[in-house]
Order: structure tokens, then sequence, then C-alpha cells
């Protein structure tokens, strides 16, 4: 092998390539800022924008002191977002995706707690609604809720009226039962009257600002989790979800390719010979938005074909409401391939931008990160994103059972933002060169 005849192809493919500078300061761009908001969203150098946080609703059907004190305790944290509601506002807002968990304390939960602390007797249930989609989220709050619950009963039991009653009800039961039905009520009495004589006592110190005495004996509750999906019975599949994700990043794909391949044409003898047909600039535009956006119905379909026969997807929603989403996020498709050829100037630096872009798009889309991780201001700037639409439209349709209604707003969004890129299409593509 000849070293200069190497050297010289070495030098040559180096050449080529910093001959089109866009494309290398894309090459080196599009990891840097992708790293840069994956280490923003997770941290960064811990001087990042206030963080994002959890959206939970909070059902207090027994609106006693310990679930009064349990829900002010939960507004306290910083990861979650407390809403105070109905228990049927509290189910729709987590079927729809808008509330990610819904906790609720039945009625007598704070005197069955208290009962259930001192005597094994049955224990209250606490509810957890569920959006199955954000499972860290619902790990979060039933944690948060057995350190703050535990605080709460534990402190009305040794120091609040409730406890109080509860434990003296225990000494009179026992007073009233027979030695032979309750062998062990001497000792147990002695054990409740001297938690009694500790809640008088406790009570008192809070009163004249002598620290209490707080202690635990068991969990007093029970936790129950529902999954809220499109019905009852109805379990969730994951794979909707990502398949919804996962369609909308790669049709993207497919539209830049089809703008990067108008770029090529451009730069060849094919596009002399469109320009000597005999058709307009808005003819060509509107057969080439028609073509990509058929070819994008069709990877749609088979890429939802695949998620029903394999993957057991169904569309529980609306197929109306689905059928108009795949319409919208495909045409939004092609008119975005569209605006790439017009604004582009190589192939391949259009190519890196568009990428970059199109992988933002589907991160802040929720496809890829849960959206509470975001900071609070990513969360709000995720909304103009039409990724984010069409992937909740897509879960809205499918495993959360949503009817049409919840498919027009996403259909509205996309289609305007199809509109706003075949604008800039029309203004700016070049049909004289």
């Amino acid at each position: 092998m000849s070293y200069t005849t190497t050297v010289a192809l070495v030098r040559n493919d180096i050449r080529l390539y910093l001959t089109d500078r866009r494309a290398v300061v894309i090459g080196v761009l599009v990891p840097i800022l992708i790293a840069a908001f994956f280490g923003y969203v997770f941290g960064g150098t811990g001087k990042t924008a206030e963080a994002g946080t959890i959206p939970v609703a909070v059902v207090d059907e027994d609106q006693s002191s310990i679930s009064k004190a349990i829900t002010a305790d939960l507004k306290k944290e910083s990861m979650i977002t407390i809403q105070v509601m109905s228990r049927s506002l509290a189910e729709e807002r987590v079927r729809a995706g808008k509330v990610q968990v819904a906790v609720i304390m039945s009625t007598n939960f704070g005197t069955e707690a208290t009962r259930a602390l001192f005597s094994g007797a049955a224990k209250p249930r606490v509810e957890l609604l569920v959006d199955p989609s954000q499972a860290m989220s619902s790990r979060v709050v039933e944690g948060l809720f057995a350190q703050h619950g535990m605080s709460a009963i534990t402190k009305e039991a040794f120091s609040g009226t409730t406890g109080l009653t509860t434990l003296s009800g225990f000494v009179d039961e026992l007073d009233r039962t027979p030695a032979a039905q309750a062998p062990e009520r001497a000792e147990l009495k002695s054990l409740l009257e001297a938690l009694r004589n500790l809640n008088s006592k406790t009570a008192a110190d809070n009163r004249t600002g002598t620290s209490g005495v707080q202690r635990g004996i068991s969990i007093p509750y029970v936790t129950t989790t529902t999954r809220m999906t499109s019905g009852q019975d109805v379990p969730y599949n994951g794979y909707a979800h990502s398949f919804a994700g996962m369609a909308v990043q790669f049709i993207l794909f497919a539209g830049i390719d089809a703008g990067v391949l108008l770029l090529l044409v451009r730069g060849r003898g094919i596009w002399q010979r469109i320009r000597s047909a005999p058709l307009s600039k808005a003819q060509f535009l509107f057969a080439r938005t028609i073509a990509t956006t058929l070819i994008s119905l069709f990877q749609f379909t088979m890429i939802y074909v695949a998620a029903m026969v394999i993957f057991k997807v169904r569309i529980d929603g609306s197929v109306a409401g689905f059928v108009l989403l795949a319409i919208a996020f495909c045409l939004l498709n092609a008119t975005f391939g569209l605006m790439l050829a017009a604004i582009g100037h190589s192939a391949p630096a259009t190519r890196g931008i568009a990428t970059m872009v199109t992988l933002l798009l589907v991160m802040i889309g929720g496809a890829w990160v849960p959206a509470f991780v975001f900071p609070k201001w990513l969360q709000q700037a995720s909304l103009a994103a039409p990724t984010r639409w069409a992937v909740d439209g897509l879960d809205a349709m499918t495993w959360r059972g949503q009817g049409l209604q919840a498919a027009l707003t996403p259909v509205v969004v996309l289609v305007a933002a199809a509109i706003v890129c075949l604008a800039i299409a029309v203004w700016r593509f070049r049909w004289e060169e």
C-alpha cells in the first residue's frame, strides 16, 4: 500500500467533511445540547430552577383532625402539589391524566386508625387511585403519606381528644368483659390505662408548652392501589404508551427524510425536469403534502397493527378520535418535512438540526421521560410542543379510554401546527432555482 496514496485519501475525506461547515457544527452541537437537556432535567449542578412536582388529589371524606393534619402536612411537601377535591372529580382527573395520584381517606379514618394503633382492630383503608403510566409517582406519594399519616395518628393518639376517648372506651369495654372471655384482661387493662395516662400527660404538656411524647405501635391502616384505566378490571398495557411515543418519534424521522430527499433532488438534474413539467409551485407542494401524509399514515397503521396483534394494544376510547389524531399528526409530519426543505441549505446540516429538534420535542412530549421530573417552567412550555398533544391524545384514545371530546383539542393543535409549517414552506420555498 502506497503511503502517499493513503495520506491523500485521508486528506481528501477530511476536506470533504470540513467543506460543509454547518454539518460539522451540528454534528458537534446536537449531542452537546441533548446531553445538556438531560443533565438539566435530572438536576445538573444542583443550581437548576425549581423542580417539577407531582400533581396529587386528596379526597378527605373523614374531615377529622387526623385527616386534616395529614392533608396540611402533605401540602408542605415540595415534591407534590396538593389539590383537595371530591372522589368523583379525583377519579375523572386521574383517568384523564390531569392528576397522577389521588389519595382517598374514607369516613371514620381517624377514629378507626387510632383504635387499630392500640388494639389491632380492623384497620381503615386508604385508597390510592394512580395513573399507571406514572408508577414512580404513586410510590413517592405512598411513602409521603406513610410518613405524615403515622405522625398525625400517633400525635393524636398520645396527645389528642380522639386518642383519649378511644383509650377510655377500651378500658370501659374491658371492665364489662367477663374474665373467662378475656383471661389477659388485667394485663391489657393495665397497658391501656398506662397509655391513657400518658395521653393525658402529653396533652397537659402540650398545653403548658412542654414537649410531648409521640410513639407508634404499628401502621394502623392498609393501602389499596387502583390503576385508573379505561374501565374497571381493565389492566394497564404499558405498550400502549410506548407505542404512542415511538410512533410519533419515528414518523417525524420519516418526515425529516422526506425533507432531506427534496433538498437532494434540488441539487441534481431531476429538479430541472420537475420544473419543466406543466405544474405550479402550489400544485407541487400540495402533491408532496398529500404523498407524504399517505406514506406516514401507512407507517402509522403498520405500527399500530403490530401493537394490536402482537402486544394486545386496544383502542378503548373513541375510534373516530384515534383516526382523526392519526390523520392530523401525519399531516403535520408532511408539512414539517416541506418546511425543512424550504428553509434548509445542505442535506447533512438540515438532517442534524431536524434530528435535534425532533428528539427534544419527543422528550418534552413525555415519550421518554415522565413529565413530573421536568422543572415547572418546562412542564408549562411542553404544552406548546405538538408532540405532547399527539402522545397525550393517543394515550387518551387507547388505554385511558377517553371519548371523542378528549381528541378534539389535540387534533386542533396538530392541525394548527401543520398550517404554520405549511405557511413557512410556501413562503420560503425556492421554486425558480
